[in-house]
Order: C-alpha cells, then sequence, then structure tokens
C-alpha cells in the first residue's frame, strides 16, 4: 500500500553523513580493533553501551578518512529513530544513504515501495544485494542509534541481508542494546567485531588527556584517578564533571561530592535512561538499586512486597529483567561469567537511590513497600543464602538492631576481614548512645571491631562506656553469667590495647583478669587473651612462654568467622620461628596466616608480609623483599597514626633501599620514620631505626668523591647512635669501620654471653658473625697473633656456618662484605660446609646484579673492568646510558621509558656520581673506557 511519508522530501531530510565530531581525545587502541575486523572480513562491527559512552563520536573517529577522500574504503551514515521501525520506510532510507555512495543504486527498489502494492521485503533487497554485489567497490554502511528500531520486521530484514552480504560491504550498528539479529551465530563464526562498553570507557591515560587537554582542565593524577573511578570510564559522566568543575575552586570537594544526584548526571539519566523504561522496569530499577549486587532470586525476594500490588502484571522474574537489563545496556555490569550477579554503574545506582527516597517518602507507606522493608527482606535472603555480611549490612540499613546485632553474635561473618570490620564500625559509630547504653554487649563490640580495623584512638573510651553500661543494666535470667563473660570481654580488649601499647606489665594483668571471668563458650575473647599474653611474654623477651601461649591459642576452635586471633597467633608463631632462625617454618606460618585471611582485603597482614619480607631478604631475594615490604607499608597505612606499623616497614624497605645500593634513598626515607617516631612518641621503635642510619652512614663513609674530614663525619654519627641507643652489634661495626677490631670484640663478647643466656638465637648468630670479622681485622693488624687469629675467626665462621645453613641465610653473610667474603673462601679451602660455603660465595659474586655496591664485594680482578667501579651502575642506569649516549634528551628518554623527568634527572645524577664525571660528554667517554658500551 502507498505510504506518502516515502516521498523524496522526506528522505531528503535524512541524515546520510556522520554528524560534525566534537574535539575528542584520540583513542588509537580502539580504532585498531575496528580496522583488524575489516581487514579479517568480519560482516557486522557491532557497537552497543548504554548511552554517553561515545559510540557515535568514536566510528565518526575511525571514518574520518573516509570523509577526507580516503580512495581505500567509503561510508554510508544512516542515523535511525523510532520512526524508522516499518520495514518498508527503513528500506527505503538505507537506499538513500546507499546513494550518496553509489548514484542511482536502488532505484527501482524505491520505486518499488512506493507502488500500491509493494513486493515483499525480501524481494526487494535480494534485488539491492544484486547491485551492491555489481558495484564491485568496498564500502561501510554504518546504522547508528539502531536501538531506536523496535521491530521485528526491521531485524528479519536485517538479518537477511546480512546472511548474504556480498563480500565487498561491512555492516556497523551503534545501539544502546543488543539487536535482535543472530549475534552468537556470527560470533561463532568469527564473523563480527564487538565493542562494548567495557572497551568504550575511558581508560584513565584517555580520561587524563580528556580531562586536562580537551576540556581545559589542570587536575591532579590523584583527582583524575579518583574522578575516573567515581565515573567508571563513563565519558558523558567525565563530560558533565568537567564542565561542573570549568571555574570551579575547590576540585577535590567536588569530585568527591560527584554523584547520580549532580543535577547535570540526573537529568541525563532521567531524560535518556529512566524515562524510557516501562513502568514495570522502572519499579525494578527503583527497588533493587538498594543492593550492592545482585542476582534473580534476591531480586525477586526484594520484590516480592510490591508483586501484587500498584505494578501487577508487569513485573517478569527477576534473572529474566536482568538479562532484559543487560541487552538493553541499561547501566548493569556482569559480575561473573555465568551471568548470575550483576550490579549497577555507580552514578546510576545513586540516582536510583536517590529517586526510590523520594517515592517512599511521596508514598509514605501507603502503597504498602517502603525502603526498610526492602532492606529487610534482601537481610532475609542473604541470611538463608550464608552470605552473612551482606545480611548484616542490610539489616542496619533496615534499622533494626535486634537482627543485626544477632548476625554479629552468630560468628558467621568473617571478622578477620578490613571490609566486616569497618561496616561494623560505621554502624556501631552511628547508633544513639542510648541504643548502645541499653546493649552493653555492642559497647564492647565497637571497641574490639575498632581494634580489628587499626583504630586505637576511642578504645579505651568504648570499654567504659561499655562498663558503665552494664553496671546500669538489670540482668534477667542468666544475666550474672552474661555480665561476668562481658567482664572478661572487656578486659581482653584492654590486654589487646596494652600490647600494642608495648605495655607488657598492664596486658598480662588484663589477661588473667579476662580468662578469670571469661565463660566456657566464649572462644574468640579467649583467644584474644591468650593471643595478648603470648604477645607480652614475646615483648619481655620470653620465647619460651611467648612460643607456648601462641600454640594455646592457635589450639582453641573458633567458627568460621572468628578466626582473626588465631591468625595473629600464628602469626606470632612464626615471629618467635623467626628469631629462633627457623626461616622456613616462619615463612610456612606467615603463609599459613594469609591464606587464613583469605581473598578479601586483611586488615591486618601488615605484619605478615612484613615477616616474609624479611625472610625474603635473608635469602637474597631482594625483588621479593622489596614487593612484600612495600605491600606491608600500603597495608600499614591503614591503621590508627597511634600504631607503629608504618614506621617498621618503611625501616625495613630502607633496608632493601641500601643493600640495592641506593643510599641516599634509603637515608630519606630513615629520616622520614625518625621524625614520624618522635611526633608520635614511638619511643621504642626508635632504636630500630639508629641501628639502620647506622649501616647507612657507614656507607656513605665509603661513597666516593668524598673528603676524609666528611668521611669522619659520618663515622663520627655512626659512632653517636649506635652509643645513644646502646646498640651492641651497631658499636661494634663502627668500631671495625673506625679500624678498632679489638675494641669490637670488647663490646661483642659480654654481648654474646648475654644473648646465649637469654637463648636468642637470632642475636648470637650476628654476634658470631661480627666476632669472625673483627678477629680477622685484629689478626690483619697484628692485635692478636695473625695465624692465630684468623685461625680462630675460621673456626668460629664454621660454627655460625652451622647455625645458619639449616635456615638459609645469604645476606646475613654478603652484607658483611669483603672481609667476610676472603673468610668464606678460607673455610671453603678448609673443606667447611662447602656446598653452604660456594653458595654463599657465588651470592658475592651475583651481588653487582643487585646494583649492590661493589665497596662490599672482593677485591675487582682487573682495573679496566667494569667492575672497577666503586659502585656499579644498575640495568636502568645501563639502558638510560646508552640512551644518553644515542644523543636523547632527558625528556625523550622518559617518553622512551614511560618515566617521570624527575626520575631521569635522578638517574642522571647517580650514572655522574658513580662514573666520577661532571657531564654527559664525560661519561659517555668513561663508560667506552670501562667498556659499558
Amino acid at each position: 500500500m502507498y505510504n506518502p511519508s516515502m516521498s523524496a522530501p522526506i528522505l531528503a531530510t535524512k541524515l546520510y553523513i556522520p554528524p560534525p565530531r566534537p574535539k575528542v581525545v584520540p583513542r588509537p587502541r580502539l580504532i585498531e580493533r575496528l580496522n583488524a575486523g575489516l581487514a579479517l572480513g568480519c560482516r557486522l562491527t557491532l557497537i552497543t553501551a548504554p548511552a554517553g559512552f561515545g559510540k557515535t563520536t568514536l566510528v565518526s573517529e575511525w571514518l574520518a578518512p573516509c570523509e577526507q577522500g580516503d580512495p581505500a574504503v567509503r561510508a554510508a551514515w544512516l542515523s535511525l529513530d523510532a520512526a524508522d521501525s516499518a520495514a518498508t520506510r527503513f528500506l527505503a532510507y538505507l537506499v538513500a544513504a546507499l546513494q550518496t555512495l553509489f548514484a542511482g543504486i536502488g532505484s527501482g527498489v524505491l520505486a518499488a515501495l512506493q507502488s500500491p502494492q509493494p513486493p515483499p521485503i525480501e524481494t526487494l533487497l535480494t534485488a539491492l544485494l544484486n547491485e551492491i554485489a555489481a558495484t564491485r567497490r568496498e564500502f561501510i554502511l554504518v546504522l547508528d542509534d539502531y536501538h531506536l528500531v523496535d521491530a521485528k520486521p526491521v531485524s528479519e530484514a536485517l538479518t537477511f541481508l546480512l546472511e548474504h552480504q556480498p563480500p565487498q560491504m561491512r555492516l556497523v550498528i551503534a545501539t544502546r542494546e543488543d539487536p535482535q539479529l543472530p549475534l552468537a551465530r556470527l560470533r561463532g563464526r568469527g564473523q563480527m567485531t564487538e565493542l562494548r562498553a567495557a572497551d568504550l570507557r575511558f581508560t584513565p591515560a584517555e580520561a587524563a588527556d580528556f580531562l586536562n587537554q580537551v576540556m581545559g582542565l589542570n587536575l591532579s593524577a590523584g583527582e583524575i584517578a579518583a574522578l575516573e573511578t567515581r565515573t567508571e570510564g563513563w565519558i558523558a559522566g567525565l563530560q558533565m564533571a568537567a564542565l561542573s568543575m570549568q571555574g570551579h575552586q575547590d576540585t577535590a570537594g567536588f569530585i568527591k561530592s560527584f554523584t547520580g544526584s549532580h543535577h547535570f548526571v540526573l537529568d541525563y539519566l532521567v531524560e535518556e535512561v529512566l524515562q524510557r523504561q516501562t513502568a514495570g522496569v522502572q519499579a525494578f530499577l527503583l527497588r533493587t538499586s538498594i543492593l550492592s549486587r545482585m542476582c534473580g532470586p534476591l531480586c525477586d525476594a526484594v520484590l516480592a512486597a510490591a508483586r501484587g500490588q500498584e505494578i501487577a502484571g508487569r513485573l517478569d522474574d527477576g534473572q529474566t529483567t536482568l538479562e532484559y537489563l543487560e541487552r538493553a545496556n541499561l547501566f548493569v555490569v556482569p559480575l561473573d561469567d555465568e551471568r548470575r550477579w550483576y550490579r549497577y554503574h555507580h552514578l546510576f545506582a545513586e540516582l536510583l537511590r536517590q529517586r526510590l527516597q523520594q517515592s517512599a517518602a511521596s508514598s509514605s507507606g501507603h502503597e504498602g513497600w517502603s525502603v526498610a522493608e526492602l532492606h529487610a527482606r534482601a537481610s532475609q535472603w542473604f541470611e538463608d543464602n550464608d552470605l552473612m555480611l551482606e545480611a548484616f549490612r542490610h539489616a542496619a540499613a533496615a534499622h533494626d538492631i535486634e537482627r543485626a546485632e544477632r548476625l554479629i553474635k552468630g560468628g558467621a561473618i568473617a571478622m578477620h576481614l578490613l571490609t566486616a570490620v569497618t561496616a561494623i564500625v560505621a554502624w556501631l559509630d552511628s547508633l544513639p548512645k542510648t541504643a548502645l547504653d541499653a546493649r552493653p554487649w555492642l559497647w564492647a563490640r565497637s571497641a574490639t571491631s575498632a581494634l580489628m580495623s587499626g583504630q586505637v584512638t576511642g578504645v579505651e573510651e568504648k570499654l567504659r562506656a561499655a562498663e558503665a553500661a552494664l553496671a546500669a543494666t538489670t540482668q534477667g535470667a542468666g544475666g550474672d553469667d552474661e555480665a561476668r563473660d562481658l567482664v572478661g570481654q572487656i578486659a581482653s580488649v584492654r590486654a589487646t590495647l596494652a600490647v600494642l601499647r608495648y605495655d607488657a606489665d598492664a596486658a598480662i594483668l588484663q589477661v588473667r583478669r579476662a580468662l578469670e571471668y571469661l565463660g566456657p563458650d566464649n572462644p574468640p575473647a579467649r583467644a584474644r587473651a591468650v593471643w595478648a599474653l603470648g604477645f607480652a611474654h614475646q615483648l619481655r623477651g620470653d620465647r619460651a612462654a611467648a612460643r607456648q601461649a601462641y600454640g594455646e591459642a592457635m589450639a582453641i576452635p573458633q567458627t568460621s568467622g572468628n578466626v582473626y586471633f588465631t591468625i595473629m597467633a600464628t602469626t606470632g608463631l612464626g615471629q618467635i620461628q623467626e628469631s629462633d632462625n627457623q626461616l622456613h617454618q616462619a615463612a610456612e606460618s606467615y603463609r599459613r596466616s594469609l591464606q587464613m585471611f583469605g581473598d578479601g582485603e586483611p586488615p591486618n597482614a601488615s605484619e605478615e608480609f612484613l615477616g616474609l619480607a624479611r625472610i625474603c631478604y635473608e635469602w637474597n631475594d631482594l625483588d621479593a623483599a622489596e614487593q612484600y615490604g612495600r605491600q606491608s607499608v600500603e597495608l600499614a597505612r591503614q591503621y590508627d597514626p597511634a600504631i607503629d606499623r608504618v614506621i617498621m616497614s618503611q625501616v625495613f624497605v630502607a633496608r632493601v633501599r641500601l643493600a640495592r645500593g641506593d643510599v641516599a634513598g634509603a637515608a630519606v626515607m630513615l629520616a622520614e620514620a625518625q621524625q614520624s617516631a618522635q611526633q608520635r612518641n614511638f619511643t621504642q621503635r626508635l632504636p630500630e631505626i639508629a641501628a639502620v642510619q647506622v649501616l647507612t652512614l657507614l656507607r656513605q663513609g665509603t661513597l666516593p668523591k668524598q673528603g676524609r674530614l666528611l668521611r669522619q663525619g659520618h663515622l663520627a654519627a655512626a659512632a653517636q647512635l649506635a652509643q645513644a641507643y646502646e646498640l651492641p652489634l651497631s658499636q661494634a661495626r663502627v668500631h671495625v669501620a673506625q679500624g678498632n677490631p679489638s675494641a669490637a670484640l670488647a663490646v661483642l663478647e659480654p654481648y654474646r654471653r648475654h644473648v646465649e643466656a637469654r637463648n636468642w638465637p637470632d642475636e648470637r648468630l650476628r654476634a658470631m658473625v661480627l666476632q669472625a670479622v673483627a678477629l680477622r681485622a685484629a689478626a690483619q693488624q697484628g692485635a692478636v697473633l695473625q695465624v692465630e687469629g684468623e685461625d680462630e675467626a675460621v673456626q668460629l665462621l664454621g660454627e655460625a656456618l652451622a647455625l645458619a645453613e639449616p635456615g638459609g641465610f645469604i645476606r646475613l653473610f654478603v652484607d658483611e662484605g669483603p672481609p667476610m667474603a676472603q673468610l668464606l673462601s678460607e673455610a671453603a679451602a678448609r673443606g667447611m660446609m662447602p656446598d653452604y660455603t660456594a653458595r654463599l660465595l657465588a651470592a658475592f659474586e651475583g651481588v653487582t646484579n643487585d646494583a649492590e655496591p661493589a665497596a662490599q664485594l672482593p677485591p675487582p680482578v682487573a682495573a679496566s673492568s667494569p667492575s672497577s667501579l666503586v659502585e656499579p651502575l644498575s640495568q636502568r642506569e645501563l639502558e638510560i646510558l646508552k640512551l644518553i649516549t644515542e644523543g636523547l634528551t632527558n625528556r625523550e628518554i622518559a617518553d622512551r621509558l614511560f618515566l617521570a623527568l624527575d626520575t631521569v634527572k635522578g638517574h642522571n645524577r647517580r650514572i655522574f656520581d658513580k662514573l666520577q664525571v661532571e657531564s654527559r660528554t664525560e661519561a659517555i667517554a668513561r663508560a667506552r673506557e670501562l667498556g659499558l658500551l
């Protein structure tokens, strides 16, 4: 039948060329994928994503060479709208688009369409396809906004076209939802290229270019990362944020407050997404927005209250609706390959939650549901499915204190995970004091959870509030036992607080009180108390008692959610094993603790990673040691500033830097750690910092281009530190460096007797190694008979080797430098532990490869070899040196190696220092002289 809408004037108004391209960020990674699809002969390129992901802009950018007359390929463009859902109208516009490339093509089809009784669509398509095949010219046909054409006849027509598509034709579809085409078949045959939201979202680098280059902002890397995270790379979201920030002073505050309720975002999502959905889908979106993740059965449970009421008959089951939302690209993100769990895009979820609150406020409960009721149903479903943390979160959101308390007490929530304890702390801190006073156990739980999340400040105040509430509360049946148990819990938390403050005596006092009052049915609190006892013994230096207490704490059976102090006891045992030189057993203990933490982000694993870092260092695996050390620093930063774990981790990382030859970097990190310790009154950490500072000063005294006075100044500063903090091993090192090994031996001999009496194997071994070095130095000076002195040194070294070999110690010996290498060579010559001494001597040879200073190595064989440098160049420095030789500027080197400009300049300074030169020209000449190039 004739359709007047098919007249030529209407056809002429259609958009048959790409829309004007805004200024965009080049996206070569996506252009390459699109070009690869063409090269592979894919019939269909599908670009599907929610509104605002830059689909049209990307295709325009890709086809820009076509617009500029690139003879390789041409493109026809058809922008669709809802009026094009009739197959005849769609086909007419399709022919008109093709005529922009091939004059007169499909004229017969257009004439047939305007006849009173047009032929079947397949007949017309067959004729059109024959004409296309005759063109023998490759081209691309773009169908933009295909989601607006919601009609089965059009999908059937396009399917027919795809199945009979001539080889010179490529079809590109840009859409917000998957079209009703045989996508699975095309995908299986390798005939389709796909770009989806995950591909189109801006990468951090693209977001940075867009915000700072295109939008003219001047945001820092941290601000860009925060905004990219908030928007999840959603291009329209970034654009709206950028528009709002232009001229805005407090950019950091804006980024923090930028949510789905921002008026630009709200207007866009409401108009482009929400209002386009049916009433049933809108209800589903709003009421499931309370969920951080969702699956079909969970949605069914939450929506149970809505079914049969104002939207009866318009809600499909949860799984069907979720699958529809994904196909429609309605800002849902699948969380697994099985498409069982989903979540909403963050900004979309925030918009939905705001609209949900507005809807709930306007209904005032008259429609049979409330937000609290939705949360309560979600909580019940999660509990029924053994997902207790999420059950707790929704109980808290439903303001159901009784239910939330029951879930915490149940022991199934994994209290060793940071996400769990922070959620509990946040909820408890939000409760009014009257609610907590009515439930003294919640006060105690608040104090416990705060400690477990790394908070110390305010814990004692919470414990006192628990005691006051307990005294004021009338106990019912069984109340006496419950009250006594709560007293014991409070004491166990105080014991934990005491050991974190290194007050061993107070901790032991509180442990005794805890064990006296705790009931037999409270294993978590008992484990906490016994662990605190072990820590207190460890602080006192009674390692045997600490080992026993840790073993007892580990043996207390726990539910799956209450393994926190079992983990802590296992870690404590690892520390004792490490102190007893049982490095392999200690590493196994640390790994077992990490396994118990599971895949979540542990709140207390800084100690486990630090323990593994120390062990890897002793095994001479500096890369692993530094990696574990940095992980320890990052986790320790989550703690309350009143806890010193960051300092402990920083001191270790400084030690690794020193071992790698970065003396300046180690000195800076130690100075920062010392300042922090002094500001926060962590006096117990100052000796530990000073010990590594002594090593750094001694190394600084051996660096090149230093006068005698400067070297003497470094030695004097080291001596002062060692004396001020009463560090016997450090004092001995300073004496040896000053050329006074007899004084070193005078310090070491009584110290060794002391640690042997205390049964401290680690300190005994360190003292023996240093004694051997001092004895050899004394013999060479003639302070003792040379032969007898060297024999005694080698004999003592043999004893140390026998103690060290089971643990696999390497750095213990390598860090002593050339004197130890020569002692080991002598021991090897005498046949002492040949396998072990060979490993240690090989480690000395490998020190240069780890950028260790050659001052710690045996003297070089040839003065002209690269090892004649006082400190060898690292692999990175050699790489930069070669680029300098090629004539690259610092900026060009930074771009080539993806480094910051300041980093390259720092490498240059170290290269010049090591080569003992002042300029690039001198550096190149010196490097060639040494055979480095």
